[in-house]
């Protein structure tokens, strides 16, 4: 691996028969797995670039016996790494050969549905389209719709503060979570937040909500369900030069028309997704706009309407709309299968994840472009156009030599060429590893130093999901993190601020 990760502490590993052993008899049965050939499906996540495998494996099925499990590590000085449905494209599941991997598969069950609060319970293992499927008869859906929802998990959602094709409307994981119950590093049962939209105190979903498990174990989730609109209907829309798209897109939210989704595809990923899914997209296009109007049927005509004179006025060139649920459907199909068909025509990739103002979209492009150049790799660009969220796909071959470096190295340009136009390095697939060396791009040292301070109030040894995020991570006792002992302070005589 090219990437540093933390130093293996050797004792821990000295002692891997034992440990093996404690954690058998919290989760007994098929609970734990500790052979080199079943732990290999555990090595890596969605960045398989990065791959190394866990000094065991535990998959609890009980909040009781995820916080024995904490417990446990916590007071033998145990790194763990919680883990989902493995999907993450930033590395934030990455094992480490010294710590235990908690995974939270086993987690499947919805809890309850409750329709009079608008509200489901489920366990994190639960995948994202499943709880849409569970309230459809009535009717209802979960509104995040990440192009992996058919196999992320909600909890890798909330740990990631994932999005999707709608999230323009709709919102991110964060606006659509009102609680959880979440279970620190010492092994303590938390409850925060529940079915009311708002609660009192501080916003602590907010803080766990994308915390990519430096925090604590999710292991429940409420989320908010919404009423399917009457109608939703696309309009695909193709553009000779990619800056008229861009033009397009800024001239409909300028209009204050608010689409339910709107992305955006340039010609390498148009032609990759056609081939694979067949959608009827343009192929003879620069740019693809996929533009949906949800809401009553009379105000989604009128807005399909000005859309079209908005998509006309900035020099589309063909333009198709929607005229059932079916088409509709098949619209998305090739934007939400956009990776899957890009691993079609390239041994590998890195999918990227960085967010720009919409108006800086041009200069992204353009910069996108030279850095191809400069570099001498492929790019297909995949845009959540709307709220200004890139995921620009670098084509390479990893058995080719200096291929992964060149394509990390182009990867990092792009990202610090977000930060350089007004955005941040993520926009949704989260730091893990793959951004954590670039988080001095973005934030201070004062910055980074006060999101670890945060990171101590809730796991104080540093032990849940270590190496991520932070590029240098620091003992709590070096930020100043104020210790105290059988209810007394160090030096009380000193004055507090």
């Amino acid at each position: 691996m090219a990437i540093m990760m933390p130093a293996s502490d050797q004792a821990v590993l000295a002692r891997r028969a034992e440990i093996v052993a404690a954690l058998r008899a919290i989760v007994p049965g098929e609970g734990v797995i500790d052979s080199a050939a079943e732990m290999r499906a555990y090595e890596s996540d969605g960045l398989t670039a990065y791959r190394q495998p866990p000094m065991v494996v535990v998959l609890p099925d009980t909040t009781e016996q995820v916080s024995l499990v904490l417990k446990y590590c916590a007071a033998q000085g145990i790194k763990v790494v919680p883990r989902g449905s493995g999907t993450s494209l930033s590395g934030g599941a990455l094992p480490l050969e010294d710590g235990v991997l908690l995974g939270l598969g086993k987690f499947k069950r919805i809890r309850e549905i409750d329709f009079d609060n608008r509200v489901v319970v489920t366990e994190p293992g639960v995948t994202n389209l499943a709880i849409s499927q569970a309230v459809a008869h009535a009717g209802f859906y979960y509104a995040p719709d990440p192009s992996s929802q058919i196999a992320c998990s909600i909890g890798g959602n909330v740990a990631e503060n994932s999005g999707g094709v709608h999230c323009l409307k709709y919102g991110m994981t964060t606006n659509n979570v009102l609680g959880c119950e979440i279970v620190l590093m010492s092994g303590e049962i938390l409850r925060i937040g529940g079915k009311s939209a708002e609660n009192p105190g501080y916003d602590l979903m907010g803080v766990i909500t994308g915390s990519e498990g430096l925090l604590g174990v999710i292991t429940e989730i409420t989320v908010r369900i919404l009423q399917k609109p009457e109608t939703a209907r696309a309009l695909m829309v193709g553009f000779a030069q990619v800056e008229a798209a861009g033009e397009c897109v800024a001239r409909i939210i300028g209009a204050s028309i608010i689409p339910g989704g709107m992305e955006m595809m340039d010609k390498p990923a148009i032609h990759a997704a056609e081939a694979f899914v067949h959608a009827g997209y343009p192929l003879d296009v620069d740019a693809l706009l996929i533009i949906e109007l949800d809401g009553p049927k009379i105000e989604v005509d009128e807005l399909i309407t000005r859309v079209e004179t908005i998509a006309n006025a900035c020099g589309s060139t063909t333009c198709q709309i929607s005229t059932s649920e079916a088409e509709r459907n098949l619209f998305w199909a090739g934007r939400k299968a956009a990776f899957p068909a890009v691993g079609r025509i390239s041994p590998d990739y890195l999918c990227m994840d960085g967010t720009i103002p919409r108006g800086a979209l041009p200069k992204a492009l353009a910069r996108i472009r030279e850095l191809s150049e400069k570099y001498q790799l492929g790019c297909a660009n995949v845009f959540h156009a709307g709220d200004g969220n890139l995921h620009p796909l670098i084509l390479y071959d990893a058995n080719k030599p200096g291929e992964i470096e060149r394509a990390e190295a182009f990867g990092a340009d792009i990202l610090r060429a977000c930060v350089e136009f007004g955005g941040v390095l993520t926009g949704e697939h989260g730091v893990g590893i793959e951004k954590r060396d670039l988080m001095p791009d973005m934030f201070t040292e004062i910055d980074l130093n006060q999101q670890q301070r945060l990171k101590c109030a809730f796991d104080a040894q540093g032990l849940l999901n270590p190496g991520k995020v932070f590029p240098t991570l620091h003992r709590c006792a070096e930020l100043g993190r104020m210790h105290v002992h059988a209810g007394k302070l160090a030096f009380p005589d000193l004055p507090r601020f």
